[in-house]
């Protein structure tokens, strides 16, 4: 995404992106931390009973989500391997400036790090267990395999602000993409999107949002 990055504060005291040019944050000024580890870690990664976990995120971003993943995967003592979809990485200025590693685990900054510095189109481990997949791309064009993933994170930006990232056509792509029983989890609750998800086949919830922040968020599940 072009245009120029400002760093601002949330809530529970860990920082998030503002883009001016599309008047977008990349996490909730309510809270940066406690949104990513509400909606993607407790309500979709830990909502499986994996020890082999396949999970898909739409959007890399600043890379919170899957540090809080790898960080999961060393607690849980579980598998993870990791594929990430993004069209604009961020610079390494700007990745510093987070200090997000400080804020959630600053015994284990250097994975963290280790996230950006992974080279992109191919997988790499970087702890026993958790492996990375970074992939430089557009997710509207990009091909997906059907039936690999557990876990989709879904963290594009708002639809009012990227709606060709909410396509129809692209939610019957991930229901696909996703083996059966596994789900999807996005902070948005829209009734519009809510329908575009049941209208693939996926069971949706609307589940509790994070402490603080969004009332609502949406679980879907790829039925077995």
């Amino acid at each position: 995404m072009t245009g120029k990055l400002i760093i601002e504060h949330t809530d529970d005291g860990s920082k998030t992106l503002y883009l001016p040019g599309m008047d977008e944050h990349y996490h909730s000024v309510k809270g940066a931390l406690t949104e990513s580890q509400h909606i993607f870690i407790e309500m979709g990664l830990k909502a499986r009973n994996l020890t082999d976990f396949a999970i898909l995120e739409i959007g890399f971003g600043t890379g919170l989500n899957a540090f809080l993943s790898l960080l999961a995967a060393e607690q849980l003592q579980v598998n993870i391997r990791y594929t990430t979809l993004e069209l604009y990485p961020l610079s390494h200025e700007i990745i510093t400036s987070l200090h997000y590693s400080e804020l959630v685990n600053s015994g284990d900054s250097g994975n963290f790090y280790s996230l950006h510095a992974a080279g992109w189109e191919k997988e790499q481990s970087l702890t026993p267990y958790f492996k990375i997949h970074k992939i430089k791309t557009d997710f509207t064009t990009f091909p997906l395999p059907a039936d690999t993933f557990d876990v989709i994170y879904f963290d594009a930006f708002a639809p009012e602000k990227q709606p060709g990232m909410w396509q129809q056509s692209l939610f019957d792509k991930l229901y696909h993409t996703l083996r059966p029983g596994g789900i999807l989890t996005t902070y948005c609750a829209k009734g519009v999107i809510r329908r575009r998800l049941q209208a693939c086949g996926f069971t949706v919830e609307r589940l509790p949002g994070p402490p603080g922040g969004k009332r609502e968020i949406l679980r879907a599940t790829r039925q077995i």
